[in-house]
């Protein structure tokens, strides 16, 4: 890996340890389906008995231990000015652009609006399951609005569970590659309507002023009353200013869904911001069957909500604002634009909210963030209660929990020195087993997950191995 991946890694969050150790970021601070058993929930308390349970949490926590560090004193300018005619490898990036998750628990955001799912299994028609699948797809990149900061890299080894027995399901992540970053994920509902499944390894570019993230890795749903299988790729994820000026995140691209047992398709357009930030968050996309005869409509924006139309009735509706825009004057130019050299990309305005079509249908709604979100990274609730950790729980956890990472741990409870010791030395660590193994000519051995292919795509694939939930984890590295 080149210094400039690296340097661009350490922004978004998919870094990678230096086997040189010159590059550290902390100096300066399935294919079966797995019969899910709910009489028993494995040592975390029994469907139906007492409140619901998350791992033993009767009640989830509303704030993080200590607030946000802030990050007014830092920016990635400022460290580049100063190593001018340095490799970037040898940049060293403080902990403070960082947020006290680990990139699993950031795939496990996924699952906030599950109930997306629940709604889907539900639906006794082909095309309103779709919408709900559409919902859910659109729903899942909602948490990263305004989520400027980066996730801490897993470790090779690195697994999250989640069981949420108030919300239907449960959540295993294991990071199964380092060199590329890959995380695996497996989550099945409780009462055996689903399984979610996938691997992310995003491709990275630089273009001056801002990080691309594109999405590589197949993201399936199997809705097993349905013998349903739908599969989606992310949009690409780009954050801007990362140089200088106020970090903005824009999401854009194409999102295919396809249900493979009918040939349904969803085809939703993220668009880019545009000029003047007229499209800012809006999607707009549209059902069709195997045919490719438009059934539906869909529109809003992943930050907000999401509604739904018959097509007839749309058409005639923007027919009409067509017109009317047609009658209006055009704006006067307000001149040559800037040069677009060392000027930071303006945080667009977003635009008023969705305007809705009359005769729409409400498919999602994002959820309202707490009211101290802000001095929480920009977390919602359901990200709050991520990384909580009460007594007794890592007698229940994997060892190789992240919930267990003393750096996030750290981080979490406001202590940046503490937190930016112990990253340095979980990296050396591994960069030190990784040494170990290639001394020994030994290959890493994944835990929870095993390489294959896409059942339904035929792409290359993590699958899910099974037994997580038996709780055997003897055999678990020792990562931390």
């Amino acid at each position: 890996m080149n210094g400039e991946e690296e340097f661009f890694d350490a922004v978004t969050g998919f870094d990678s340890d230096n086997s040189s150790g010159e590059f550290s970021e902390a100096n300066q601070r399935l294919t079966g389906v797995i019969h899910v058993d709910t009489s028993k929930s494995n040592g975390i308390g029994k469907v139906g008995d007492g409140p619901p349970q998350e791992n033993g949490i009767q009640k989830h926590r509303t704030s993080l231990p200590a607030p946000m560090f802030t990050r007014s004193d830092f920016s990635v300018w400022s460290i580049l000015k100063k190593c001018i005619g340095l490799e970037l490898s040898k940049i060293t990036m403080p902990i403070a652009f960082n947020e006290p998750l680990s990139f699993l628990q950031r795939i496990t955001e996924y699952m906030e609006h599950v109930y997306l799912i629940h709604r889907a299994s539900r639906q006794p028609q082909s095309l309103e399951r779709m919408q709900s699948v559409a919902a859910f797809a659109v729903s899942a990149v909602a948490s990263q609005w305004e989520r400027t900061g980066k996730p801490f890299n897993p470790l090779l080894g690195e697994t999250y569970e989640l069981i949420r027995e108030d919300l239907g399901f449960r959540f295993i992540s294991e990071q199964v590659s380092h060199h590329p970053p890959i995380s695996a994920f497996y989550s099945e509902g409780l009462h055996q309507d689903f399984l979610f499944h996938g691997s992310i390894y995003p491709k990275l570019k630089f273009w001056g002023k801002s990080v691309e993230a594109e999405p590589r890795g197949t993201i399936t749903l199997e809705l097993l009353k349905h013998k349903e299988a739908y599969t989606w790729t992310n949009p690409t994820c780009c954050v801007h200013n990362v140089i200088i000026g106020k970090l903005w995140i824009e999401q854009y691209g194409t999102v295919e869904i396809l249900n493979h047992r009918t040939g349904d398709k969803c085809v939703l357009h993220f668009k880019p911001c545009g000029l003047f930030g007229k499209e800012l968050h809006k999607v707009e996309g549209y059902i069709q069957d195997k045919s490719k005869k438009k059934l539906f409509v869909i529109y809003g924006k992943w930050t907000e909500c999401l509604w739904g139309i018959d097509p007839v009735t749309y058409e005639s509706f923007r027919k009409q604002e067509r017109r009317g825009d047609s009658l209006r004057k055009m704006k006067p130019d307000d001149g040559p634009e800037k040069a677009d050299c060392d000027v930071a990309d303006s945080v667009p305005e977003s635009q008023e909210t969705v305007q809705v079509i009359p005769g729409s249908k409400l498919l999602w709604r994002v959820n309202t963030r707490p009211p101290n979100s802000a001095q929480m990274y920009n977390f919602t609730s359901f990200t709050v209660s991520l990384n909580e950790l009460e007594t007794g729980m890592e007698k229940i956890l994997a060892p190789t929990d992240c919930r267990l990472r003393p750096d996030i741990r750290g981080m979490e409870n406001g202590n940046m020195d503490l937190a930016s010791q112990e990253k340095e030395r979980l990296e050396e660590k591994q960069r030190e087993a990784r040494r170990e193994r290639a001394r020994e000519e030994a290959e890493w051995q994944t835990r929870w997950f095993h390489r294959g292919s896409n059942p339904y795509t035929g792409t290359p694939d993590w699958l899910y191995a099974g037994g997580y939930f038996e709780r055997d984890f003897s055999g678990c590295p020792d990562i931390y």
